[in-house]
């Protein structure tokens, strides 16, 4: 069985939508209960193409980075890395001249294994790319504590910095990256775009669905489904503090099967998505999450604090004007002045 998404989203009225880089989408919780279930999380947001947003970032830092050294091989952080799908694509997608090694860091230590087990899979056996991989349990506040300088590129990405909730914590995570960044490096953040900060007035229901299909294809050529993961990414009525910039998002994911007999059993590959499922054939977990919004003077103001400058700003993590009705993120580079 597969436990990966197909190509397309359900939205709540049930209409289906192609993925492409301009879609609308919602944050990822780092909360220690979501956070805890890393095989539901990859799956929740397994739609993205890493691959192509790597690319994006690995162009900009390109187009934005200086270098007295001249060197073209990069070192990369990830912060708040989850499960690590941009670093292990930097990885596995581009070779040791222009990706040197990579850095993972994150708080949870169920992500941090299962980050590895994925880099098992994706970067073969030691002595290849597996061995320019590494992943710490650490906090972004404190990356400086876990790791060695320097790096070219520092990535802060899927809305991670919306649970630093007070500028002090903010400040202080950038000033750490600062201190770890080499003059002339890039740190990339990504984050929801300024139209959800000032839509907050009412705050609506937002989630999505992906379907559970199996590897084979039935009689007739098409993908047979098997179950679904539904997420919740906040609920009308959710509390907003204004002042404080802050919602308190209702996150939910339930994963269920059409038939218990369909659950694996005995298969390393695909059991750890099925293990805490009830005999009834579902997964659930469901609480109430802060996470901030931000304006982009904000992110100005506060890189300059830390010893940063906003060199550039993006509606998506792809070639998009943030100002462009369809734009739906806001990527922000930051360059560590040489």
């Amino acid at each position: 069985m597969s436990r990966r998404k197909k190509q397309t989203i359900q939205s709540e009225d049930g209409d289906d939508e192609s993925l492409n880089p301009i879609i609308e989408e919602s944050t990822p919780s780092k909360s220690d209960s979501i956070y805890s279930m890393p095989p539901l999380y990859d799956l929740a947001f397994g739609y993205r193409n890493y691959e192509e947003e790597v690319e994006f970032l690995l162009d900009v830092h390109e187009k934005y980075s200086e270098s007295s050294s001249g060197e073209k091989s990069l070192r990369i952080i990830e912060l708040a890395a989850g499960p690590a799908r941009h670093s292990l694509a930097a990885l596995s997608d581009h070779p040791p001249s222009e990706v040197d090694s990579v850095v993972a860091l994150d708080r949870s230590q169920d992500m941090v294994d299962y980050g590895l087990e994925n880099a098992d899979q994706e970067l073969g056996a030691p002595g290849g790319r597996r061995d320019d991989f590494n992943y710490v349990n650490g906090d972004m506040r404190n990356a400086g504590d876990y790791t060695t300088p320097y790096f070219n590129a520092a990535w802060l990405l899927l809305g991670s910095m919306q649970h630093l909730l007070a500028n002090d914590d903010i400040i202080a995570c950038l000033s750490s990256v600062h201190s770890i960044v080499k003059p002339g490096g890039t740190v990339i953040i990504e984050l929801p775009h300024p139209r959800e900060t000032f839509s907050m007035g009412e705050c609506t229901r937002n989630g999505w669905t992906v379907p559970l299909v199996e590897d084979d294809l039935d009689e007739d050529g098409e993908e047979k489904e098997y179950g679904a993961l539904n997420i919740v990414w906040g609920e009308e009525g959710d509390e907003f503090d204004p002042v404080a910039q802050v919602r308190h998002f209702t996150v939910g994911l339930e994963l269920t099967v059409n038939n218990v007999d369909d659950i694996p059993k005995g298969d390393d590959d695909v059991s750890s998505l099925f293990s805490q499922m009830s005999e009834e054939g579902k997964t659930s977990v469901r609480e109430v999450v802060p996470m901030r919004l931000f304006t982009l003077q904000e992110i100005d103001a506060l890189a300059r604090c830390a010893g940063f400058q906003l060199v550039a700003k993006y509606g998506a993590l792809a070639d998009v004007a943030i100002e462009d009705e369809e734009a739906f993120r806001m990527v922000c580079v930051l360059k560590k002045c040489v």
